[in-house]
């Protein structure tokens, strides 16, 4: 571990990181268990920009 990178900093990446990791794997599990016409209505309901 290099001395100029901070513990705060490795810390908070680390858990940027994990909160990410999270997301992509509710995203997942939730693209994937629940019904087409579910997640239909369900992406419908949130207007997403991308």
């Amino acid at each position: 571990m290099p001395q100029t990178m901070p513990l705060n900093w490795l810390g908070l990446f680390i858990l940027f990181i994990m909160v990410f990791i999270l997301i992509l794997i509710k995203m997942y599990y939730t693209q994937n268990f629940f019904p087409k016409s579910k997640n239909l209505q369900f992406m419908k309901k949130k207007n997403w920009k991308w």
